[in-house]
């Protein structure tokens, strides 16, 4: 039997993924390789750091299904979906089984070993890639990394960090600089960081996610065409992505959709912003500029007279990260990082400028007027 097998590279950090289904190898790739390492190798030696196993196979996941659903186990939730989660392995093993999704888990946090076996492709590789991430996360953080909740852009090794709550504008500003003014992308929604090891600086990482994107900030941007003629033509955007939004795409319809409160968007893999889009992703930079923006419609982008400084809330947290929580053990500490790692960032992030701005829902005035703030004019 052929095996795949690619493995991710950021930092130092290695994590390997390994299946008998290419598609399943060449998902991790596409979804993680345009912001960090992913290397097609030969499957053998793979153990260069973490290892994880995911194949399609029907009557392994009834076996597997069948052995957690025997031991003791509980229920929780886990990337939306039900789990049965069972932790009494004397070995420390953890299995896990998301009925819905037809994915059965086996991780083996003391060797870095994680299997996943499921019964459909796409699951299991859109499983597998998440799980892979997550490996990799695991490593950093124990390294000194944190997780930091901005959206982020390069110019010539300098990254601006945007922070703010849900819905202040974080992912616009981002893709406003990285379209208009040819900035490296790094991140759309959280960044690692880490206070360098030589100087007094913040080394910023990516974070390699999917990016949800508004119907009237595809239109904004001039990309609601763009990926109305993809759409068109037979390619898709993330799975997860409502189906109406799609609809909406192929119709023309431009008016934002919501359900309860909540606008529905489309979810652009990181491949399809250099594809489609015709952004530079960047692979890291050095912190130099924090903004902290709030959108108001009819303003006229300005610096704002208001107080506002890094929190302990800006980062992420085991906490916060309730779609994704560390039932596995491949992390083992705080989902954000260590408090000290931490507290060191946040000091060092104090010293460089910060910007409380009001932008406007004109993108291209955003844009100007941010590049020439944050000097990357």
């Amino acid at each position: 039997m052929t095996t795949h097998a690619v493995r991710l590279e950021i930092a130092g950090v290695t994590v390997t993924v390994v299946s008998p289904d290419g598609a399943v190898t060449d998902w991790t790739a596409r979804y993680i390789g345009p912001w960090w390492n992913a290397a097609g190798v030969a499957p053998e030696p793979v153990r260069a750091g973490p290892l994880l196993t995911a194949s399609v196979d029907r009557e392994a996941y009834d076996a597997a299904a069948l052995e957690v659903t025997r031991a003791p186990h509980i229920s929780t939730h886990y990337a939306r979906e039900q789990m049965l989660l069972s932790t009494d392995d004397p070995s420390g093993m953890v299995q896990g089984l998301t009925p819905g999704s037809a994915l059965a888990y086996r991780s083996d946090p003391g060797a870095g070993a994680l299997e996943i076996i499921g019964c459909r492709t796409e699951d299991v590789a859109t499983a597998a890639a998440r799980l892979a991430r997550e490996m990799v996360r695991g490593v950093l953080l124990r390294d000194g990394w944190s997780v930091l909740h901005a959206s982020a852009v390069v110019h010539d090794g300098r990254v601006v960090l945007t922070l703010g709550e849900k819905g202040a504008g974080k992912t616009t500003t981002a893709l406003a600089l990285a379209d208009r003014y040819g900035l490296g992308l790094l991140a759309n929604d959280r960044v690692f960081v880490r206070a360098a090891r030589e100087g007094g600086g913040v080394d910023v990482l990516p974070w390699p996610s999917a990016a949800a994107l508004g119907l009237g900030l595809l239109d904004a941007l001039g990309w609601f065409d763009i990926a109305r003629v993809r759409l068109e033509g037979g390619e898709a955007l993330h799975p997860t992505q409502d189906a109406r939004v799609t609809e909406a795409l192929l119709s023309g319809r431009m008016k934002p959709l919501r359900e309860g409160g909540k606008e529905l968007k489309a979810q652009v893999f990181p491949d399809q912003f250099t594809r489609w889009f015709g952004l530079t992703l960047a692979t890291g930079g050095q912190a130099a500029a924090l903004v902290y923006p709030r959108v108001e419609q009819g303003a006229v982008p300005a610096v704002e007279d208001r107080g506002r400084a890094l929190r302990e809330g800006d980062f992420l947290s085991g906490a916060t990260e309730d779609r994704y929580p560390d039932v596995f053990a491949v992390a083992r500490v705080d989902g954000g990082g260590a408090p000290a790692a931490r507290r060191e960032v946040a000091r060092r992030l104090a010293t460089l400028p910060h910007h409380c701005v009001v932008l406007g829902h004109d993108v291209r005035a955003n844009a100007d007027f941010l590049a020439k703030l944050t000097g990357c004019a």
